[in-house]
């Protein structure tokens, strides 16, 4: 694709920004409900372009987290519609008004939410991952430009062909080479916001070669602290699964950190049910006493993303020493305690300076469809404009709005200026 032509893309999504920015409610609600419908109508189509992709990985040696991540299964498809259907049943998200007050009486003044514009998603091999940000785009009034992983480009480009045939076409464009990636990067006239979803290096690589604002994560370490209050069958529970529901996902838990004092009860079952479920356990010296079957962990293995069925296991001393521990080797993505004291809770809660911090529950709801968002374009860590599980709030920006009966800076001016008296109408 030549680099003019792009551009030339890319300046038409903007008209349809525009379009979007001022479709009412129902329109944007019906579109999402046609997309729905057409994947739904769709799925042989989808079906032979993804088992494309995925003869081509496997073929490749793809590994097997990101094959699974690649596959494209009814299952995924459903939970795809369902969560279209889900963001037709949200508030609309465009016009809210955010703040309002009265200047002066009649002189009003409103802080009101606005899409943001043209949004660049430079994403992973996920066609669910397409999907769900095309859906939050429409929803949220929003223009997208979609790379996809190349191991996904005849399902991304089969999906990307069936929204735009049931939506429009003036929103969404799909890119598929790199080289129209670094194209994009440079286009800070034309785009609004860059969120890139993938390893480390390559979030670092986006963040460091534009001038357009980005948002999103570089890596999902995530921890999971059972306290010495815990209750171990719960414990259980919460590490099998943050663990091992889905490993691959950016919020599948790769550290845990065991106080000392529930490590002698609590070690032996979690390596005995990490066996069954073929877990490679890193330990640290004190944690391996426990769980002889893992390997002698290195430094390295708790600053790892492991991304698969293997974690890294240390035994504490302290609730302090896990939360010292997390700020110095977590991603500060998703983070969570164990707990039967509501003290320790409080503690950690308060202390652990991460996007989502969790009480007896599992990483893995780290979500914007489990929040209730809808769905998600990705997960911020950051802290500015978004945080967290990114939904519809986090494609806003807002507008002031001030509406007056000719008034002048001049009257509020001088020494004999009349005074604002700024009262909150909301």
């Amino acid at each position: 694709m030549a680099e003019k032509t792009l551009q030339e893309m890319i300046m038409a999504l903007r008209k349809g920004a525009g379009r979007l920015s001022s479709s009412s409610d129902k329109e944007r609600q019906d579109a999402l409900l046609a997309v729905a419908s057409a994947l739904d109508s769709s799925r042989e189509i989808i079906r032979k372009a993804n088992e494309e992709d995925l003869k081509a990985a496997e073929e490749r040696g793809i590994q097997p987290a990101l094959l699974k991540r690649l596959a494209f299964t009814d299952e995924k498809i459903d939970s795809s519609i369902q969560g279209l259907r889900e963001l037709c049943q949200l508030p609309d998200p465009i016009g809210r008004t955010l703040e309002k007050r009265e200047l002066d009486p009649g002189f009003v003044l409103e802080r009101v939410s606005f899409p943001i514009g043209v949004i660049a998603m430079i994403f992973e091999a996920r066609p669910d991952a397409l999907v769900q940000i095309a859906g939050l785009s429409l929803r949220s009034g929003n223009a997208v430009v979609l790379k996809g992983g190349s191991e996904a480009r005849n399902t991304n480009r089969a999906l990307v062909s069936i929204i735009s045939e049931a939506a429009g076409s003036d929103w969404i464009l799909g890119v598929e080479s790199h080289e129209d990636v670094n194209t994009l990067l440079g286009m800070d006239k034309y785009i609004d916001l860059v969120i890139p979803r993938g390893s480390n290096a390559f979030v670092r690589y986006v963040m460091e070669h534009t001038r357009i604002p980005v948002i999103g994560h570089a890596d999902g370490i995530c921890a999971v602290y059972i306290d010495a209050s815990a209750n171990v069958d719960m414990a259980l529970r919460i590490a099998v699964d943050s663990k091992t529901q889905y490993p691959a996902a950016c919020n599948a838990a790769e550290t845990f950190l065991v106080h000392k004092d529930i490590a002698p009860e609590f070690l032996p079952k979690l390596a005995a049910r990490f066996s069954e479920l073929g877990v490679k356990v890193h330990a640290d010296d004190t944690a391996i006493v426990y769980m002889p079957e893992a390997q002698k962990a290195v430094p390295s293995d708790f600053d790892t993303e492991f991304l698969s069925l293997e974690c890294a296991v240390k035994v504490v001393s302290s609730i302090d020493e896990a939360v010292e521990h997390i700020a110095e080797h977590s991603s500060h993505h998703t983070d969570a305690i164990v707990t039967g004291s509501e003290e320790s809770k409080r503690f950690f809660f308060q202390n652990v300076d991460s996007a989502d911090v969790f009480c007896n529950c599992s990483t893995r709801f780290a979500d914007g469809f489990r929040f209730g968002l809808g769905a998600e374009v990705g997960i911020s860590t950051g802290k500015i404009h978004a945080r967290g599980p990114v939904g519809l709030s986090g494609l806003m920006t807002s507008k002031w709005l001030l509406t007056g009966h000719g008034e002048t800076v001049a009257e509020y001016s001088g020494k004999n200026g009349k005074q604002f008296h700024h009262k909150e109408l909301i």
